[in-house]
């Protein structure tokens, strides 16, 4: 069975709905239930996204972009400098 996948808003969006039902009533288990998320599930984006709002996640999303970017400037240098080494290391005479 295909599982749902939720968008980073969406997941936001039922973060806040189980918030809004934990008010009246304060079981954790029917309210994330209710929201269509496991228990895991739940406690996961909790601690992932819990307390945020959209802009902050325009930040992290931003942040997450220009890292990964950071990364793969990173890795491609690392590469054009071990190109060389390792010609060089070919060249050299064994003894």
């Amino acid at each position: 069975m295909a599982r749902k996948r939720y968008s980073d808003e969406g997941i936001l969006r039922l973060l806040r709905e189980v918030e809004l039902s934990l008010s009246p009533c304060p079981d954790v288990a029917s309210a994330y239930r209710t929201a269509g998320a496991s228990d895991a599930t739940y406690y996961t984006w909790h601690k992932q996204f819990g307390g945020m709002g959209r802009s902050e996640m325009a930040n992290l999303k931003a942040l997450q972009k220009e890292n990964d970017r950071l990364k793969k400037i990173v890795a491609e240098l690392e590469l054009d400098k071990l190109i060389p080494k390792k010609s060089l290391d070919c060249l050299k005479p064994r003894v």
